[in-house]
């Protein structure tokens, strides 16, 4: 029984320490651009292509339109994004990044997803298969198995202001 007991203490401070790594970029992240760790993910994909549109945002994000929309709403509020219908289709509106917003990009260091996904795809294929196994568990045993969540290392609501 006390094995089992060690064994738990040592995964929940494991957890504690994620949960603090989580914390601290977002931190970071908000002290070096004022923005959260979602807002710089759709920025960057705004800023990284041509005629960018919500939609196509929203799907290489692997986040909802909705939580796309609430997130240009804000990124256009602090002028780091224009919308502007496209000329071939009034129907599409198109998003770009302000010089602002480039700015900001330049001066933001690296999420902590980045860093994990570098180490991540580092580890061997059996090593990547058996911590998705362990963190889909640990999801399971907290009750989180079937909550929605984007591809973000952010412990905050995704579409935050």
């Amino acid at each position: 029984m006390r094995m089992d007991s060690e064994i738990a203490s040592a995964t929940l401070k494991a957890l504690r320490r994620v949960l603090r790594a989580a914390e601290g970029g977002t931190r970071r992240l908000a002290s070096a651009t004022g923005l959260t760790p979602s807002q710089l993910l759709v920025l960057r994909e705004i800023d990284g292509g041509e005629e960018v549109t919500p939609g196509a945002v929203a799907q290489r994000l692997q986040f909802s339109h909705a939580t796309i929309t609430a997130i240009v709403d804000r990124l256009v509020a602090l002028r780091l994004v224009t919308r502007a219908r496209s000329d071939r289709d009034k129907r599409r509106m198109l998003l770009e990044a302000t010089p602002e917003g480039r700015r900001r990009l330049a001066e933001a260091p690296d999420m902590l997803q980045e860093i994990f996904s570098a180490r991540f795809s580092a580890l061997p294929a059996w090593e990547q298969a058996m911590v998705l196994a362990g963190t889909e568990r640990l999801a399971d045993i907290l009750g989180a198995a079937d909550m929605d969540a984007a591809p973000l290392i952010d412990a905050g609501p995704i579409d935050r202001a």
